[in-house]
């Protein structure tokens, strides 16, 4: 095998090829507890929800900004759907009404960067602000969970035999959102934006209007998550999503490396997600504290930059 075929295995394959070699791994020191049906359904209903608020960062990656509040708003929107089902809201409503909140306070970051050119991290820092302010106003600062119906945690909880319902959410959001970026022309023009806004908007693209689109579903995708998380443990807390925020735009750096342009994707983001969910639950059956997992996901990231580097041929 020549150099030149190595780098185009390296390039195309080389983010897929480190999570064989993770599984692998895992499954010669665990073969009897790691490498089951049972364990690998577990890997994805443990992934699921960081796969769904990562699609949501995967969207505002597109267009080449960042959204630092998906964390607040996530614990935003467990806190209140939880609020609202323990006063007695019929549980549709508990669930769309935090959704069509977190869409408009998604649209209020994206107007505000795009009107007004504000740089996004600054944008959404402040608004994640708010959001940390307006949840604690909700919930006085406590843990919401006494009066919770039970109805409430069936999203969370819900099984088809052995296959959680988080992880048949998981595959039907990734779905609908590979087919949005991917054969539509929302996703193209999210993608040229992302490429060159000038250029995007010389070809008669609605720049301003497809940024609000992209952080409104960045809000409702991380508002789902945290009402998810809430469902799944039966109760809500004030800082439930804010160990979403690094992971989800680690998930999605991870998954530009699937790409050969290097642009976040859909299917690259699914493959971040299972990277870190493997390591997660490999580390977690070998009984390592958590900080060995954060040095080991650290690692994984700077080995994947240098791999899409090497594929593309940049290194010296």
């Amino acid at each position: 095998m020549n150099k030149l075929s190595a780098r185009k295995i390296l390039q195309s394959y080389g983010t897929i090829l480190a999570l064989a070699v993770i599984v692998l791994v895992f499954s010669l020191i665990r073969p009897a507890t790691f490498f089951t049906v049972g364990n690998f359904i577990n890997i994805t209903r443990q992934m699921s929800l960081l796969v769904i608020i990562s699609l949501g960062t995967t969207l505002v990656m597109s267009i080449n900004e960042f959204d630092l509040s998906v964390g607040s708003m996530a614990s935003f929107g467990g806190i209140l759907a939880a609020l609202m089902a323990v006063n007695g809201v019929p549980m549709p409503v508990c669930f769309l009404v935090p959704l069509l909140a977190s869409a408009v306070i998604g649209a209020v970051n994206g107007w505000v960067v795009a009107r007004f050119k504000v740089l996004s991290f600054i944008t959404t820092l402040g608004m994640s602000t708010v959001l940390s302010g307006l949840t604690y106003r909700l919930s006085g600062g406590a843990t919401i969970f006494q009066g919770i119906p039970d109805s409430f945690s069936t999203l969370g909880n819900l099984r088809f035999g052995r296959l959680p319902l988080l992880s048949v959410l998981m595959a039907v959001f990734v779905a609908v959102f590979w087919f949005l970026m991917s054969h539509t022309t929302l996703g193209r023009k999210l993608y040229a934006i992302g490429g060159s806004e000038e250029t995007a908007r010389i070809a008669g693209i609605r720049v301003k209007k497809y940024k609000i689109i992209a952080f409104a579903l960045c809000g409702v995708l991380a508002c789902a998550t945290g009402m998810l998380v809430a469902s799944r443990v039966g109760s809500a807390n004030t800082t439930a999503g804010d160990g979403y925020f690094l992971q989800s735009y680690a998930t999605v750096f991870i998954g530009c490396t699937v790409s050969r342009k290097g642009v976040p994707n859909v299917l690259g983001t699914l493959v971040g997600a299972a990277i870190l969910g493997v390591v997660a639950n490999g580390l977690t059956m070998l009984q390592m504290p958590t900080y060995v997992q954060d040095i080991i996901t650290g690692g994984i990231i700077i080995f994947a930059v240098i791999a899409q580097k090497l594929g593309r041929g940049d290194a010296r």
